[in-house]
């Protein structure tokens, strides 16, 4: 077995190596791990290996090591045997998945575990041991998947859009979906440390209908917002683009965002303007990653017209068409009521319910002793 340390002198150079592991999910340490093996290898591949026990699909711990790794070849296995690192069968088992997934030849295999050794024996390669005592990183998967929130750090961005609990306000016009939007980030903010990166996503619709009134304008310069036509095609538009700024921010930003409205909100509105639903608008909806809803009451709030607004009339059958399509659909609804403060009050506990439960990975198979 060899130690990776450059203090010691030029370390040795490898044809093909192999960075083994379930990355589940991938940290800081799993990356200064590949990392140092693509600095001493030809060419390095490293192996996913997920168990279907697990509440990480294992094509998306590929595809996220091949996102921050794409000078690697990452390719995963399904291995559902059970960890025993004293049992000769066990290990024999496992290697079977590892030989499979892994054809070519391997000159050496980098790791931060103890089982490195034995590893590398089995195939006919190299043991290199980088950090095996967390100094560099002190992170785990272990840890990572028990408090995400203090492990922010040590993530790449896909993990964090993975992990990251996302907040919808919505609601019917002038309801106050932005102004609670922004008081629950700011609130968070207020938090500091690794909450202070909040973000918050604005309603691409309202900018979409600028654009609309504005390219209206310059064609007709008397034109108001009730001259503005709306197509259906406009709206899986702004659904895809609302839920790409959201994805955006995700990556970006702290445990938690803050969404004024989703793709889900937009076929709503695709139902209040065309009179009808939207497949293409649905299907972008059905893929959001979204966990909590806070739809904002019509009821007590004031109606103000902007220039963009005309729906006054429309705003008790919005909020109602809200809670049916909420409820059909399961999605966790909180309806906020009342004045500002307190509709803030019960958003914020209803947030911090949903973080206190956290992501809820499974553990993996345990380890027989």
């Amino acid at each position: 077995m060899t130690h990776d340390d450059p203090g010691t002198g030029r370390p040795e150079r490898y044809g093909h190596g192999l960075v083994l592991g379930k990355f589940y999910p991938p940290h800081a340490g799993h990356h200064h791990l590949v990392r140092t093996a693509l600095a001493r290898c030809e060419r390095l591949t490293v192996l996913v290996c997920a168990s279907s026990a697990e509440s990480v699909p294992l094509e998306d711990r590929v595809a996220w090591m091949r996102e921050v790794h794409p000078d690697a070849l990452v390719v995963g296995a399904v291995d559902d045997h059970p960890v025993d690192l004293h049992d000769p069968d066990v290990w024999e088992a496992h290697m079977r998945v590892f030989r499979a997934a892994v054809p070519e030849r391997v000159d050496a295999v980098f790791t931060s575990e103890p089982y490195g050794e034995e590893l590398g024996r089995r195939f006919g390669a190299a043991s290199v041991l980088v950090d095996p005592d967390r100094v560099r990183f002190p992170v785990s998967g272990t840890a990572v998947r028990a408090d995400p929130a203090g492990c922010w750090d040590f993530l790449e961005a896909p993990v964090r859009a993975a992990l990251t609990r996302r907040v919808v306000v919505l609601g019917a016009e002038s309801t106050g979906t932005t102004t609670m939007a922004l008081a629950l980030a700011d609130h968070y903010r207020r938090r500091g440390g690794v909450w202070a990166r909040t973000r918050y996503v604005p309603e691409y619709g309202r900018e979409y209908s600028e654009l609309k009134l504005a390219e209206l304008r310059a064609e007709r310069p008397g034109a108001t917002w009730p001259d503005v036509v709306f197509r259906s095609s406009d709206f899986p538009v702004i659904a895809q683009r609302q839920a790409e700024l959201e994805e955006e921010a995700a990556r970006d930003g702290s445990p938690v965002l803050f969404c004024d409205t989703d793709a889900f909100a937009t076929t709503i509105w695709h139902e209040r303007y065309m009179g009808t639903t939207s497949p293409d608008t649905g299907e972008v909806a059905a893929r959001g990653r979204q966990h909590l809803w806070l739809l904002t009451d019509h009821r007590g709030v004031d109606f103000e017209d902007d220039g963009l607004r005309d729906g006054e009339h429309l705003r008790p059958w919005m909020t109602a068409r809200f809670l049916t399509q909420l409820a059909h659909s399961g999605r966790r609804t909180v309806v906020l009521t009342g004045p500002h403060e307190e509709r803030l009050a019960t958003a914020v506990a209803a947030v911090d319910a949903l973080l206190a439960e956290g992501p809820r990975l499974t553990d993996p198979l345990p380890e027989r002793r």
